[in-house]
């Protein structure tokens, strides 16, 4: 399982790696959009159509990865239309690029593409969720017994206490059949996910050009801020209180006083830190797919909960 599990890494890695996004520079200085302060791209997968947008990218064609005429308009993309391939491009940023304008042309909004996109691929992710959350509610379960081993093995630090420790453990968890790996795949899925919901979003102008309750998909709450529209304070309260919920029902099975619990907490209250400090530059169209799908995970984890509640 641990060979496995090195090599699901590793492939993951790679794909993250591979035809990334790459910025639009100016010699050494990256070019930004003045509206929306948003870092333009080089290797964007269509034609822009706002008119400003579109002179900023013909000011620079000559840095673009497929020049201006050789690329599609948005509406005309679709997964085969452009010269650069790379492994990620083709299994994720591509297809979720062409679904998200597809959708977002049919309902005439591509914030609202976007965030029902995001509802269904964790629609599709269910049964790997309900999983989770069943490891989750097992974890409960064998915490008076973990505390019994804490407390057989205390102030024990010999080979010999630590290895068979360990093993009591391991015995533990096939008792109650819980994979402690498997716990970590739902967020292994949602990286890639979440990354090539950033990667469409920043090189598909059509879907950063376009708005949602007055606010621009491309633009940042910083800019946002500076253009005297404060709707994008509700946006970073959103996101971190979503976020918040989200690993504050992912730590609800362990318990507080163990020391991996502690670990946790710890491990919590960086994230929640670090996402409120990348909420301020987060385009608004990523921003409301991570609202929407870490508020949908939170109902879903507490509805799986109950039901299971109710089996016992």
């Amino acid at each position: 399982m641990k060979k496995k599990t090195k090599i699901f890494i590793i492939a993951l890695l790679l794909l993250l790696l591979t035809g990334c996004t790459q910025n639009l520079k100016d010699g050494k200085d990256v070019v930004t959009n003045e509206k929306t302060g948003q870092t333009l791209t080089s290797n964007i997968l269509c034609k822009p159509t706002d008119d400003d947008l579109l002179k900023k990218y013909q000011e620079y064609d000559d840095a673009l990865k497929v020049r201006l005429e050789d690329l599609p308009t948005c509406q005309a993309f679709t997964p085969n239309k452009l010269k650069y391939q790379s492994l990620w491009e083709t299994i994720f940023i591509k297809p979720l690029a062409f679904v998200i304008l597809k959708f977002g042309y049919l309902v005439n909004n591509m914030g609202i593409s976007v965030m029902v996109i995001g509802l269904l691929i964790r629609l599709i992710m269910m049964p790997i969720q309900v999983k989770t959350v069943k490891q989750s509610e097992n974890m409960k379960k064998i915490q008076p017994e973990m505390a019994r081993i804490e407390r057989k093995y205390k102030n024990k630090t010999d080979n010999e206490s630590l290895m068979a420790k360990s093993q009591e453990t391991m015995l533990l968890y096939k008792k109650y059949k819980i994979n402690p790996v498997s716990g970590c795949l739902m967020a292994f899925i949602q990286l890639p996910l979440f990354f090539a919901f950033l990667e469409a979003i920043n090189r598909v102008p059509a879907i950063f050009e376009g708005e949602f309750l007055t606010m621009n998909l491309g633009m940042t709450p910083v800019t946002g801020f500076m253009q005297h529209n404060y709707l994008y304070i509700v946006l970073i309260i959103l996101i971190i209180l979503t976020t918040y919920l989200s690993f504050k029902i992912s730590m609800s099975s362990q318990d507080k006083n163990s020391e991996m619990a502690q670990q946790m907490n710890f491990m919590f209250i960086f994230m929640i830190f670090m996402v409120s400090i990348a909420s301020l530059s987060l385009p608004t169209a990523i921003a409301l797919y991570w609202i929407v799908t870490n508020g949908f995970a939170v109902i879903q984890n507490f509805v799986i909960k109950k039901i299971m509640e109710k089996r016992i």
